[in-house]
C-alpha cells in the first residue's frame, strides 16, 4: 500500500483495463467504419455465412436476426447463427467479415474442434468458480485466514483458463472465416477490411485474457502476502 493506494492494482490491473478499454473502442469505431464500406461482392452478411455453411455440409444450421449492435453470436445448443441487424442483411465488408466469422464456429462445432469442446465442457467450473472466487478470497482476508483466500484465487483461476482456451476458439473461427472468404475471389480490398474487422474483434479477447490474468496474479500476491505474515 502507497498512502492508501493498492499499487498491485497500478501496476498490474490497471493497464490491462485500460488496454481493454482501448480493444473494446477500437472494435466498435472498426467495425463502425467498415460498415460504411459497401462490399463489390453484393452479398449479404446473410449471404457469407449462408456460403459458407452450405460449403461444409451443414445445411442443418440455421441463420437468424438479433436486437443489437455486435451481438452476433453461434448458438451450439438450437445450431444457429444469430446476426445482428447491422449484420444480417448489410452488403458491407463488415458485415461479410463478422457473419463468417460466425459461420467459422459453426463449422468448428460441426468437425469437433478441440478448444471449443474443452471450453463446452468446462463452463460449470467457470460459473461455480466465478460466483465463489471473491466471496471466498473476501471472507479469507476478513478473517484472516489465508488458505480460504487462496481457494477463492483458485477459483478465479477457473475464469481465467475459460478466458485462455476462448483465444484459440477466437483465432481459429477468424482464419475459417478468412480462408472460405478468399475462395469466393473477394476484391482485395473488401478481404482486407474484413480482417481489419476480424483483428479488432480478436484484441478484445486479448484484452480479457490479459484483465483476468493481471486480477488472478493481483490476488495471488496478496494471499501471499497474508500467509508470509501468518507464518
Amino acid at each position: 500500500m502507497f498512502f492508501g493506494i493498492d499499487m498491485t492494482y497500478i501496476y498490474l490491473v490497471l493497464p490491462t483495463v485500460l488496454f481493454a478499454l482501448w480493444a473494446q473502442f477500437n472494435v466498435q469505431s472498426t467495425f463502425s467504419k467498415y460498415s460504411k464500406v459497401q462490399s463489390r461482392s453484393g452479398m449479404t452478411g446473410y449471404d457469407s455465412a449462408r456460403r459458407i455453411l452450405d460449403a461444409n455440409g451443414l445445411h442443418n444450421v440455421g441463420i437468424a436476426r438479433v436486437s443489437g449492435n455486435l451481438t452476433d453470436h453461434y448458438n451450439p445448443k438450437d445450431n444457429t447463427i444469430y446476426l445482428s441487424d447491422s449484420v444480417y442483411g448489410e452488403t458491407t465488408a463488415a458485415a461479410i467479415g463478422v457473419a463468417a466469422h460466425e459461420a467459422g464456429h459453426a463449422v468448428q462445432h460441426a468437425v469437433g474442434y478441440t478448444p471449443m469442446k474443452v471450453r463446452s465442457a468446462i463452463i460449470p467450473v467457470t460459473q461455480i468458480g466465478s460466483n465463489l472466487a471473491m466471496p471466498l478470497f473476501l471472507l479469507g482476508i476478513i478473517l484472516s485466514y489465508p488458505t480460504l483466500a487462496m481457494i477463492g484465487v483458485i477459483a478465479f483461476g477457473a475464469s481465467t483458463l475459460f478466458q485462455l482456451v476462448t483465444l484459440p476458439v477466437e483465432f481459429n473461427a477468424s482464419s475459417r472465416a478468412m480462408d472460405a472468404l478468399r475462395g469466393y475471389n473477394l476484391d482485395s480490398d473488401d478481404l482486407a477490411s474484413a480482417r481489419k474487422v476480424l483483428t479488432a474483434a480478436a484484441l478484445t479477447y486479448v484484452a480479457a485474457l490479459a484483465v483476468s490474468l493481471a486480477n488472478l496474479l493481483r490476488l495471488f500476491l496478496i494471499a501471499s502476502r497474508m500467509r508470509g505474515r501468518r507464518d
